[in-house]
């Protein structure tokens, strides 16, 4: 089978399932693991580098309203590399090319490619996404083995902070304008011992204020902006410290983002992990990654 994923995390799973060999197109912003690179990126970004926080938001706001994506498919390529299974997303505007875009270009390829969307909401929907790769690509047997030690990993993380005191959170995901992190977020937090203090569950990330973030009065603030990586992260809250430290937080951290909040992927669990290590390190002493401190 020829695969082409549009989507990030739809690439994460396909290698993940053991798929990486029938992985010919990807898109230009699928870095994980390291050997999607050896696939055809066959789309490209169309906002300008450089941009500060403000005008990636404005400019993203600009295009999506007007019904067009951030994103350009290269056609012709796409075409030449004779997919059988095009996976991409309809979620997010700002996180893939179209959906309409995709199925009218695979209505015109000569091979006829099957197309699936992954769209989920919730953790449990991200381990839904994992067998519907599985399904359509034969892979069922790798999904079982793979969704059993996630699984695994997660039952190990509620048993270890089950007895610890809940302790409240916010998650932001964009810093100007503030953002708070929603779908699959505040369950990670309460999953790891914590209280979601602005997110709702299954809900899209909502647009709020500083002004909100001090009043909830969070004891931690995990600054993780969707596409970007800890240091990244770092240096985003280290250019809104006045208003992180205003609030109050007793621990303000900044992580990975791209890696392991803003793809539902496999590594959202490591995402869990970090977050329940932050929380409570007395008794989740490791992390699968980065967790850096704005120093106060």
């Amino acid at each position: 089978m020829r695969i082409v994923s549009l989507v990030p995390h739809a690439t994460e799973i396909c290698f993940a399932l053991g798929l990486g060999d029938q992985v010919v197109g990807v898109t230009h912003e699928c870095d994980w693991p390291p050997e999607a690179a050896d696939a055809a990126a066959v789309t490209r970004d169309l906002l300008e580098p450089g941009l500060s926080s403000a005008e990636i938001d404005a400019a993203v706001r600009e295009i999506t309203g007007k019904g067009e994506a951030i994103y350009q498919l290269d056609e012709q390529l796409l075409a030449e590399l004779e997919p059988d299974l095009i996976v991409t997303q309809a979620l997010c505007p700002v996180c893939a090319v179209s959906y309409d875009d995709v199925i009218s270009v695979a209505e015109r390829i000569e091979s006829k490619p099957k197309v699936i969307a992954l769209d989920p909401n919730t953790f449990g929907e991200t381990m839904v996404d994992i067998r519907t790769v599985a399904q359509a690509t034969g892979a069922e047997r790798e999904a079982l083995t793979l969704i059993a030690s996630q699984r695994a990993r997660v039952d190990a993380i509620e048993a270890a902070v089950a007895d610890r005191p809940m302790i409240g959170a916010v998650a932001i995901e964009w810093l100007d304008p503030v953002f708070i992190g929603g779908h699959w977020t505040p369950q990670l937090i309460e999953i790891a011992g914590g209280v979601d203090l602005l997110g709702l569950p299954g809900e899209p990330s909502p647009q709020s204020s500083w002004d909100a973030v001090i009043e909830a009065e969070p004891q931690v603030i995990f600054v993780m902006p969707c596409g970007i990586d800890a240091a990244g992260a770092l240096e985003a809250a280290e250019e809104h410290r006045e208003q992180l430290v205003a609030t109050g937080a007793q621990r303000i951290v900044a992580i990975d983002g791209s890696a392991t909040f803003s793809r539902p992927g496999p590594r959202l669990v490591d995402g869990l992990e970090i977050i329940a290590h932050v929380l409570h390190p007395d008794v989740v002493p490791l992390a699968p990654g980065p967790a850096l401190d704005l120093l106060l």
